[in-house]
């Protein structure tokens, strides 16, 4: 099969140049995806529907993004400008999970090269989220495909917070997130399984602690899709990760849960999450790197 990367258009989303988000990070990868998977199917989808959006979040929250009438404490905890413009790109970024979605569930596996926007709620944005992704897919999956049971694995180096709050008490759902416990979100929310760990946590720490959920997930939540929110800030040179895993790490966090996946039939829709390397550019490398393994274990060519 052909494997499906969805991507918004809008990259160069206009901040200042000192802003701590990477938003060349989109470009980059996209660019080197097409030169490294050339077989793959490249779409950008259009903004998500008011009416999908509104499954999840607020409409007077929505509006107030669009229409850049955010309070500026509202402004100054999303950390982004709030206009037209940015909620474009943002409905398309989370048009682009929905649409992932669905191609896994028909092809196996698919990827958003964005998306895993996990600080959002129903009626805030946190942390550089607008509006939470995998959520919307969740009610999207739940109004076209009843009685699917979704997993999400969140590997980004902070708490998913936003996701927690958001799938909290529904039985179909299971939201997992390890991450580094005294990192941003100050508030943690209570999810389904959270693995808090230390600062600095180096690779075999990590990993083992990835083994264990991963053995716990199986013994408590048999899902029928599973969610993956990557995160690229796990690495040892992320300005914000506060965590210490070496691309060799990274390499083996990803065959952990590509095995996990693949020895029981899951489909996968693969997110980017967080990545804020001290290298810009390697940011974008770190994001290829696990959605060409997404690719290679689920036999894409």
């Amino acid at each position: 099969m052909r494997f499906r990367c969805f991507h918004h258009p809008l990259y160069h989303y206009p901040l200042p140049a000192e802003h701590p988000f990477p938003m060349e990070k989109f470009s980059r990868s996209r660019a080197l995806l097409e030169a490294e998977l050339p077989a793959a199917m490249f779409l950008a989808p259009d903004p998500a529907p008011w009416d999908m959006l509104t499954l999840v979040h607020d409409p007077a929250y929505l509006t107030a993004v669009r229409d850049g009438r955010l309070s500026a404490f509202d402004r100054n905890r999303l950390g982004l400008p709030d206009d037209a413009a940015l909620f474009d790109r943002s409905r398309r970024e989370t048009h682009g999970t929905v649409l992932a979605l669905r191609a896994a569930l028909e092809h196996g596996a698919a990827a958003n090269l964005g998306g895993g926007t996990h600080h959002a709620f129903a009626d805030r944005g946190l942390g550089f989220c607008v509006l939470n992704d995998v959520a919307v897919a969740c009610a999207v999956l739940r109004a076209e495909r009843p009685g699917l049971r979704a997993l999400v694995l969140d590997t980004d180096a902070h708490q998913g917070n936003g996701t927690h709050a958001l799938l909290r008490g529904q039985p179909d759902r299971f939201s997992a997130s390890l991450h580094v416990g005294r990192n941003y979100p100050a508030e943690k929310e209570t999810g389904d399984l959270d693995v808090a760990l230390p600062r600095g946590v180096d690779g075999p720490a990590y990993l083992a602690a990835l083994d264990a959920a991963l053995a716990e997930i199986a013994g408590r939540f048999a899902p029928d899709v599973v969610f993956w929110n990557t995160g690229a800030d796990l690495h040892v040179d992320d300005r914000f990760g506060q965590m210490a895993l070496t691309d060799a790490d990274f390499a083996a966090r990803d065959a952990r849960v590509l095995a996990w996946t693949r020895a029981r039939g899951l489909p996968l829709v693969a997110l980017y999450g967080g990545g804020y390397n001290r290298d810009r550019a390697r940011t974008a490398r770190l994001h290829v790197d696990t959605v060409k393994r997404v690719a290679a274990a689920y036999g894409a060519t």
